[in-house]
């Protein structure tokens, strides 16, 4: 949805008996799923609406709630909140805002705006406090809750069929494709246990008060027990390998538990990004993202991951 068509958003909200202002409206284009529009109550409350992109997310929501009402509890211990859906309905979902404020959003052009810095050292060490958390919850709780998991055979083998259904559908360079399959077939990378994780763990989904402190976690329509490594993959892209190495200690320090092979397997990937973003263009099927797809996975001087 567009910035200049949010009327429609609240009359949206209104036929779900949620009545909005038209004043200081605000809107997030981060999402590739949904986008999200800000507005507050008569009584100045401030409501999140989800909006979905497409038909074929709706069919995610239910498995979305269930993870909710399983992390939820567990990330308040921390004071770390997670939305609270009012409304559920395939055309929407709306929930009272959280504290703080997201570190990333878009601007009408589609351009990143950062409201903090992802190299900063702190945030790097509150965010390895935060994945530590998440990824105690136990496989007991995962399976009562109805959540996804994937064993460690079950993510390397889902990567593997990924990388063979892009490779069907596009031209992939050579070089992208060698290092792909030098890093399937690399023991040393893949976990020998899986967590549970976010998988789009980055500041636009992401909280911060003043002071940088994490507040809330948003959009948990990738999680599912699966490699720990994805949940900083976005980290490391954002603010390399150094704030990486920060918040891998901060995790350990936490709790968290770390292979040999974890730090490497960050880097692969996000080095197997454009397998994802592929993945997504074949559920669109819209031309531009076919067309940045091809693009990502056929480049003229990409490095490969090794």
């Amino acid at each position: 949805m567009s910035p200049f068509d949010v009327t429609d958003a609240l009359s949206l909200a209104a036929r779900h008996g949620l009545h909005l202002s038209a004043d200081d409206v605000t809107v997030n284009e981060a999402g590739l799923d949904y986008r999200v529009v800000l507005a507050s109550d008569d009584t100045g409350r401030r409501w999140v609406l989800r909006i979905p992109r497409r038909s074929d997310v709706s069919a995610k929501t239910a498995d979305e709630l269930r993870i909710l009402d399983l992390v939820g509890p567990v990330l308040a211990e921390d004071g770390i909140a997670v939305p609270r859906w009012e409304i559920h309905e395939p055309d929407l979902i709306a929930y009272r805002a959280l504290p703080g404020a997201p570190g990333l959003t878009l601007n009408d052009a589609g351009e990143p705006v950062w409201h903090m810095d992802p190299a900063d050292p702190r945030y790097a060490r509150r965010l390895g406090r935060l994945l530590a958390r998440l990824h105690s919850i136990d496989a007991e709780r995962t399976d009562a809750a109805g959540v996804e998991v994937r064993s460690p055979d079950r993510t390397r083998r889902a990567w593997r069929d990924d990388i063979t259904r892009v490779h069907d559908a596009f031209t992939v360079a050579p070089a992208l494709a060698g290092a792909w399959a030098e890093w399937l077939d690399d023991d040393s990378c893949w976990p020998d246990h899986t967590v549970m994780t976010h998988g789009e763990i980055y500041p636009a989904h992401v909280l911060l008060d003043e002071d940088g402190a994490v507040t809330g976690v948003l959009d948990w329509t990738t999680a599912r027990v699966d490699d720990p490594a994805r949940d900083f993959v976005i980290q490391y892209g954002a603010a390399g390998e150094e704030m990486l190495r920060v918040t891998l200690a901060a995790y350990v320090d936490a709790g968290g538990r770390v292979h040999d092979g974890l730090a490497a397997q960050v880097e692969h990937l996000w080095n197997a990004a454009p397998v994802g973003y592929a993945l997504f263009a074949l559920i669109t099927e819209k031309e531009s993202d076919l067309a940045t797809a091809a693009a990502m996975l056929d480049p003229q001087d990409r490095p490969c991951s090794r």
